[in-house]
Parts: C-alpha cells; sequence; structure tokens
C-alpha cells in the first residue's frame, strides 16, 4: 500500500465518519463541526490530487465562510433543540450494515481500478489553469452566479427588515 493509498483512506475514513456524524448528533453547534471535518477531509482530498488551490478554496469558502454563515443562521433563527429522540436498535444496525456494505463495495471497486496513461500536466500551473478556464469559457455563468448572490443577499437583508419591523409592531 502506497503512502497516497493510505492518505486517502484516512481522509476519505474522516470525510465520512464527519458526515454520519453530521447526521446523527442531536446538537447543532456539533453537526456544524462534523461538517467542518468533512470539508477539511475533503480539502485532504484535494491535495492528493494535486489540486493544491481547489484545496485552499475549499478550505477558505467551506470551512470558513459557509460553516460561520450556517452558525449565524442558527443563532439567528428560533430552534428547538430539547426533543432529543433515540433511534431504536434496527435502525442503528441497519445504518451500520449499510456503511460496512457501502465502504466494501467502494474500496473493491476503487483497489483495482486503472485509468491508463494519466496527464501528467494537469498539476503545473492549475490556479492559472482554473483562471484561463473560468474567464475564458465560462464568464458568463461566473457573473451569472455573483448576480444570483447579490440578489439572495439583498433578499434576506429585506426580510429580516420585515420581521424586525413585525417584531416592533408585536411589542
Amino acid at each position: 500500500m502506497s503512502g497516497e493509498l493510505f492518505a486517502f483512506f484516512v481522509l476519505a475514513l474522516i470525510a465520512i465518519a464527519g458526515g454520519v456524524l453530521m447526521l446523527n448528533l442531536t446538537k447543532v453547534v456539533h453537526m456544524v463541526v462534523a461538517l467542518v471535518f468533512t470539508f477539511l477531509a475533503f480539502a485532504g482530498l484535494y491535495v492528493t490530487l494535486s489540486a493544491e488551490f481547489v484545496a485552499i478554496v475549499q478550505v477558505l469558502i467551506y470551512s470558513g465562510a459557509i460553516t460561520i454563515i450556517i452558525l449565524f443562521g442558527i443563532m439567528l433563527t428560533k430552534h428547538n433543540d430539547e426533543e432529543v429522540r433515540k433511534p431504536h436498535f434496527w435502525k442503528r444496525l441497519f445504518v451500520t450494515i449499510g456503511i460496512i456494505a457501502f465502504f466494501l463495495v467502494m474500496y473493491f471497486s476503487i483497489n483495482d481500478l486503472s485509468f491508463g496513461s494519466q496527464a501528467t500536466t494537469l498539476h503545473e500551473d492549475n490556479a492559472v489553469q482554473i483562471g484561463k478556464e473560468m474567464y475564458s469559457k465560462y464568464i458568463i455563468p461566473f457573473e451569472l452566479t455573483s448576480v444570483l448572490l447579490l440578489v439572495a443577499l439583498i433578499g434576506a437583508i429585506i426580510l429580516s427588515k420585515k420581521d424586525t419591523k413585525e417584531g416592533e409592531a408585536n411589542e
């Protein structure tokens, strides 16, 4: 087993464990921490694929910004986490069997996989290659995405202002 394959398995197990924990934990803040571990494991997987730029973007945007936005959304909304239900034994058993089966299928699928000849220049100047592709072929979708995010931001501000005015009227 090579070091790269070992790193893949460790990072993949961290990502899967983070995802499973996120779905099974009951406290919302604990779910966000598990999500951060999943995002960081994905960044590590990107590094093993020689996509360092994408890994850095993953850490900055997803592990940083998106997680903070989720935490602000949790803190600003009213939620009731008092109700805690314990899953039944059979549900846990079936989930565990499903996870083990998924792992075994993925392991045996990936272990014997051969891609033939690999491109040797993909990892060279990958930030430059991404920039050229994004600002030449994909400039319209890139700009439309920025406009969509701006409209969503304005909509969120308008909705929060309406909630503030309604809260003042009720007091």
